[in-house]
Parts: C-alpha cells; structure tokens; sequence
C-alpha cells in the first residue's frame, strides 16, 4: 500500500505536465482540449442498464478489439457497452467503429479518487483492458468495487517483463488483481504468471478475426488497377523512420509509386514536409499528393501521402509490397497482420517484439520477409516488385495464416462470460439489469 501512495504521489506532483501536455498536443489534434473532466472522473453520461466496459488506449488497440466489442454487444444485448481511450486518434477510431452502438469517453488519469468516480459512475459488470494495460490504482478501484478485469489480447515482451518486476511491490498486485487473462501465446501468458496473474489463458490474438473493410479493399485495388505501376506501401512508420527509408529509396530507380501512411496523425504535416524536401530526387520537383486533400497522383508522381485515418484496409489492398513501420527503429513494430489479411506481401525490420508471435508465424508461413534495416529493407521489396510469383505466393500465405488463427474472439468471450456469470452467482446484479439501484 505503501508504495501505491508513493506512486499516487509521483502522479500527483506530474500533473502540471500532464496538462501542458494535453493543451501542447490538442493544437495538433482538437480532441485532445475536449471533456477534460473525464480525464478526472467527471462524466455527464449517466448510465441507464447494466454497462460492459471495454478500454483500448489508441488506435490500434481500438481496431484489434472489434471483434470482441461486436461479440459483447451481440452476446450482452441488454446491456450498454461503454468504451474508453486514451488518445484522440483512438477516440476517432473507436467512434467510426462504434458510433451509436456504444458510449466514447476518456479513461480517467490513475489517480485514486478519479477512478473510484469513474467505477463508481458506470458500476461496469465487467472490465476488459486491451493488451498491456495495467494501472495500480484503477485496478484497485475495481477489486474494492468487485468488478472483475480481464486482460484481453495481452502481450508480455520480456523486456516489459523485467521492468514490471523492477517495480514488483507495485505491479505484483495489479497483476494479481486480475480476474483473467487472454494473452496472445504461451510466452506472453508464462511472464504473466510469473508477474503474479492467477488466471491466464491462451487465447491467441484478436488481430487475426478483424476483418477488413470490403468496400475500403475493393476501392484499393481499383486505385492501384488505375495506376498501373507497382506500388510499394510505408504502412505505420515512425519518426525517423520515413526519412531512413526515403534516402534508401533515393537510389532505386524502379517506376513505382511510394505511398507513405504515418503511424501518427498528428505527423502528417511533420512528413508531409519531410516528402516535399525529398521532391527533388524521388517526386522529379513535382508537389506531394496527399490523400487528405483528394488529390490523385499523376504518372509522373512517385511520392504519395496517406494522410488520412482509419483506411489501412485501403492502403493496403491498393499495395503490391508493404514495408512494415515500427520495426527500422528499435521501436517493437506495427500490426502486419492487416497487410496478411489483405493478401499483400510483407517486408519488416529487425525490431518487432510487440509482435513477436505474428512476425514468427508470418515469417514461416513465407507471408513476410525480414530485413536487417531501412536499406534491406527497401531492396527487399523492390525484388518483390519485380516477382509477380513469389509476391502472389506471399500474399496467398498471409491469407492462409490469417484463416488458420482466427477464433481469439469466441475464446475471449467464453470467458467473459463466464465472469460476468460468476458475479451474478456471487449475489451480485445480474449483467442484464439496471445499472442503479
């Protein structure tokens, strides 16, 4: 307890920068200056029924638990279903996901009494944390509130392992105050068990049942088709990456079009500058397209700017090979498992412990290849842009992957249920009845 009154102190004394932030951030993104009394507990939406709450920090935990969000609301029809996010990339997400059939607010700050509002507020039958989720005093709350927490879709690299134990007087609690977990693979649920969770199971990983959107997809092949040159896909890179990237593609002289999506919108412009010093050499002094804008590349054009949200389906239906960000740097990588499921081949770099599973299996199954750095990387995929074959075998291989592991959805929510079950047989209100009284 001790050492949870220690961590609420450090919480306490960051608030000055917690605000600055939220006031630097919302001059790029709006939402961010928004319902700030939700970040401390305070919300106007009063709950009507018994309410299932799911939290999913940003963007791509918000679309990795859509399926298990449709399956709760499918399985629970009598109850609200309630959403939380920490960032406004993930709140615009979560709204173009859900808008109407959920209720959208801020996850409070970890601070003791903003959570017991919150828990208190919404009374959730039921708590679903997306992956790697673990706040000290919100899970108090809900162990004082007895609202059992599952950890979905969790994943447990060993390096965020030893730093939980380093801090283990106060981690080991949280840990153990959850009621499940559904880690993606059996390393991910063995450091759970060692870091104190009672309860794992493996689940497998809910990226593989999301589906793409069909419309977005078949726009994306119509816009390649319309091309008609190659197209090589920057999927979700980070900063530094791009311009790692750009100076290894600077000397390749393939007529394709590069299309670069950034991981961050609130980079956009960040790279839309970058682009445009590269114009000279990769885009023959021409202006950089941007998606945002509606402008379509020209057949002179080899730069192309994805500066638009929740249209990965689109971008990489529309790839013939994409490079995977997150991975050039040390920086753990993004979901390949979109591209898989587009049926697109895959190149990625040397660093992709947050998906460490699904790089394995893709990597066996001949769905991706793995480069050393930015400049293998690139001559990876411009040898892939020469091979038709073995980029149809790829792409085949990654649709074949992604078929042969769904089926997290259905084992999370066994288990969901199986809570929100036990809470009724302990006494407590049942999941379908009214929130209050």
């Amino acid at each position: 307890m001790i050492w949870r009154t220690l961590y609420t102190a450090l919480l306490v004394a960051a608030l000055p920068w917690f605000l600055a932030r939220l006031w630097w951030r919302g001059r790029r993104e709006r939402g961010y200056r928004r319902q700030i009394g939700e970040r401390f507990g305070w919300y106007r939406i009063v709950p009507e029924r018994a309410t299932l709450w799911v939290h999913a920090v940003s963007v791509g935990e918000a679309r990795a638990c859509a399926p298990l969000v449709c399956a709760l609301r499918e399985e629970f029809s009598g109850c609200d279903l309630l959403l939380t996010c920490s960032t406004a990339a993930g709140r615009e997400v979560l709204t173009q996901l859900h808008a109407g059939a959920a209720q959208i607010v801020w996850i409070p700050y970890d601070f003791p009494g903003a959570v017991s509002r919150f828990v208190t507020h919404f009374r959730p039958r039921l708590g679903v944390l997306v992956e790697t989720e673990i706040w000290p005093n919100l899970l108090a709350a809900c162990r004082a509130h007895a609202v059992p927490v599952v950890l979905a879709n969790a994943r447990m690299s060993e390096t965020s392992a030893a730093g939980y134990r380093r801090w283990r007087a106060i981690a080991r609690p949280a840990f153990a105050s959850l009621a499940a977990a559904c880690a993606q693979g059996e390393a991910d649920a063995g450091r759970l068990a060692s870091l104190g969770t009672a309860n794992v199971s493996v689940c497998g990983n809910l990226k593989f049942d999301v589906v793409p959107d069909a419309s977005q997809a078949q726009a994306g092949r119509a816009w390649r088709r319309a091309l008609a040159r190659p197209v090589l896909l920057l999927a979700s890179t980070r900063a530094g990456e791009e311009k790692l990237l750009l100076e290894a593609l600077a000397r390749a002289a393939a007529p394709m079009l590069v299309v670069l999506v950034p991981r961050h919108p609130q980079r956009f412009e960040e790279v839309h500058s970058l682009l445009d010093a590269h114009r000279a050499r990769l885009n023959g002094g021409l202006p950089v397209a941007r998606r945002s804008k509606g402008e379509e590349p020209h057949p002179e054009h080899r730069l192309y700017l994805g500066d638009t949200m929740g249209e990965m389906a689109f971008y990489y239906a529309a790839a013939d090979v994409a490079i995977v960000g997150g991975s050039i740097l040390p920086l753990g990588g993004q979901n390949l498992i979109e591209a898989c499921a587009a049926g697109t081949a895959v190149v990625f770099g040397p660093s992709m412990y947050n998906f460490s599973d699904a790089s394995r299996l893709a990597l066996e199954a001949g769905a991706a290849l793995q480069a050393g750095g930015a400049q293998e990387a690139v001559q990876l995929a411009l040898g892939l842009l020469e091979d038709a074959a073995r980029r149809a075998r790829m792409g085949a291989a990654g649709l074949d992957l992604c078929a042969a592991h769904r089926g997290a959805t259905q084992r999370h929510l066994a288990i969901c249920k199986s809570l929100v079950q036990d809470r009724s047989a302990e006494g407590l209100p049942p999941a379908t009845a009214p929130a209050r009284g």
